[in-house]
């Protein structure tokens, strides 16, 4: 009968007001008391007499089910902070530090780049003014060779890099949650960033080779 009752729509509707208007009462009545105002005895009376009655069906009421949120959302009931269960992009994030692949490196290459660009116009300037003298076509004509041999060395770093890039790339798109998977795909982020270095190694070669008299 009680369990009837406290599975009705109305008991769940009317308990909390209840609840609110037996405190209010006790409140009220325990103030009366201190201030040794009148009815202040009844009033005490009267809400803990409603609040024995409350808490006396609340001990007939059914616990509160609690769901396994986990099994519809899997990632409540795991560690974001392991590899395997990192988005790509986050496990991309953290390969490049690892990696040491920061911004100083970038800058670096660029920076690389830039004056790799640089000599290159500057050594096309001297090729152009000293075209019309016969007695230097055979440094102008050693001065292109070399300059090709650059380019060409130059486009062959550039698809390395690109290819190598492209392979981690699709090594993240397919990359399964494990540990295992997680190495793999850090061995191919240490790859790049020796690749970068290496880069930066040439051109920097190249530019010495280029300024003999510095």
């Amino acid at each position: 009968m009680l369990d009837f009752i406290t599975e009705a729509k109305w008991y769940k509707v009317m308990m909390p007001k209840l609840y609110g208007w037996g405190a209010a009462i006790v409140i009220l009545g325990a103030l009366f008391k201190i201030e040794h105002l009148p009815f202040a005895s009844e009033m005490l009376i009267v809400g803990l007499g409603m609040e024995a009655i409350i808490f006396f069906f609340s001990a007939f009421e059914k616990p509160h089910e609690e769901y396994e949120w986990e099994r519809a959302y899997p990632e409540l009931g795991h560690d974001m902070t392991d590899p395997a269960n990192m988005s790509p992009a986050q496990q991309l994030d953290e390969a490049l530090v690892k990696a040491k692949i920061d911004n100083v490196l970038i800058e670096s290459l660029n920076e690389g780049l830039k004056s790799f660009g640089e000599a290159s116009t500057k050594l096309n300037e001297t090729i152009s003014a000293a075209s019309g003298i016969g007695e230097y076509n055979d440094q102008i004509q050693e001065g292109i060779k070399n300059m090709n041999a650059l380019n060409s060395l130059y486009e062959l770093q550039l698809q390395a890099s690109n290819q190598q890039m492209e392979a981690t790339t699709m090594f993240l798109q397919n990359l399964q949650s494990s540990v295992e998977d997680s190495k793999r795909f850090q061995e191919q982020v240490s790859q790049l960033a020796v690749n970068l270095e290496q880069m930066n190694k040439v051109y920097g070669n190249m530019l010495t080779a280029m300024n003999p008299n510095k």
